[in-house]
């Protein structure tokens, strides 16, 4: 799935691409995602100029006038490819997927420009769009995913209040979206790591040395993701066509039995699981 520094690099490859253009047609080939596409979807869409493309969390925002809006949520495996109408064998992949190769039968939406189309490819279907009509309602939808994990909300005071006297452990913290939305599994090891925390740590047990550690280190992985062009787990892929490359920084993701990467520590990495998602961490320098 992609987490935050994903879904940024294919918004701001969607802004190069699709800012300022006119939608003249939408296809929808399948309505059955994660939430039923409405059927007044592709008339909505249809003669919109897209003025913006923001993020907010894992979600990408489509601004037209009047303030209605499009929410664009990749789920687990969907993703965006732009197809070029003079040569339409060759795409773009903008997001993840195993293959550069376009499966048309997971095609489900089809946005159509003078030049190009943005298609959304989901095997799995646990993406979905939505339709917006008022700031107010853009504004309502996303008020349960905050803070965001890069919004400045994220704060120390924040962690002193929602982390009191709770039993629940810091790594699932970070994953519950309701607690800070934008993280994911892999970006969840890596900032523990940083932050030398065990990931099994209760939260009531966090002290005010660890939850500043817990803000600046989750500011710190997501801004240098970012910068490296994502994680390339499954050829992710932006515009230019470059992948990610921050999987080559990883500290304990993915490296079960490997030694600790900090300097002068004998640990080694070790792999659990909590709520059946893979956690990685030192086994001597994350207390």
């Amino acid at each position: 799935m992609p987490e935050l520094p994903e879904v940024e690099i294919v918004k701001r490859s969607l802004f190069n691409k699709v800012k300022n253009q006119k939608i003249s047609k939408v296809g929808v080939f399948n309505r059955s995602l994660r939430y039923r596409i409405e059927d007044r979807f592709e008339d909505f869409l249809k003669n919109q100029k897209i003025l913006n493309i923001t993020r907010k969390s894992k979600f990408i925002i489509l601004h037209f006038l009047n303030d209605n809006y499009c929410i664009i949520h990749l789920g687990m495996t969907g993703t965006l490819h732009l197809l070029d109408n003079k040569n339409p064998n060759k795409n773009t992949n903008l997001s993840f997927y195993h293959s550069k190769i376009l499966p048309k039968k997971h095609n489900h939406v089809e946005f159509n420009f003078s030049k190009f189309s943005l298609v959304y490819n989901d095997p799995r279907r646990f993406g979905f769009f939505k339709l917006i009509k008022s700031k107010y309602e853009l504004d309502s939808f996303f008020k349960p995913f905050y803070p965001e994990a890069l919004d400045s909300g994220f704060n120390l005071n924040y962690l002193k209040k929602k982390l009191k006297n709770k039993s629940k452990n810091i790594k699932n913290f970070l994953l519950d979206q309701n607690f800070v939305s934008g993280i994911g599994n892999i970006y969840a090891s890596e900032i523990l790591y940083y932050c030398k925390l065990n990931p099994l740590k209760k939260g009531k047990n966090l002290n005010i040395k660890n939850m500043k550690r817990i803000v600046k280190y989750t500011h710190f992985v997501l801004i240098k993701a970012i910068k490296r062009g994502g994680s390339t787990i499954k050829d992710f892929k932006n515009a230019k066509g470059s992948i990610g490359n921050f999987q080559k920084e990883f500290k304990v993701y993915e490296r079960k039995n490997l030694k600790c990467l900090r300097k002068n520590c004998d640990g080694i990495i070790k792999k659990i699981n909590i709520n059946n998602r893979s956690t990685f961490y030192c086994n001597n320098c994350q207390k």
